[in-house]
């Protein structure tokens, strides 16, 4: 009898893919990285920038410096 075993994949990795992107990819790697809907977090992203949260804007740079493209 043969029985599948599923072979680990490793740990989970927050990197930037070079399609479904609109500036850097950064927002489109997040939502693959949390298993949720790019649009969800790009209007996450955007809210919190425009309620003044200005750090948001600074990850957003620092993400897309530091993430690696996949």
């Amino acid at each position: 009898m043969s029985e599948h075993i599923p072979q680990p994949t490793g740990p989970k990795r927050l990197v930037r893919p070079r399609s479904d992107r609109m500036i850097a990819g950064v927002c489109s790697g997040v939502a693959d990285y949390l298993g949720v809907d790019v649009t969800l977090v790009r209007i996450v992203t955007v809210v919190a920038t425009v309620l003044g949260f200005g750090s948001v804007v600074l990850v957003y740079l620092l993400a897309w410096l530091l993430v690696p493209e996949d």
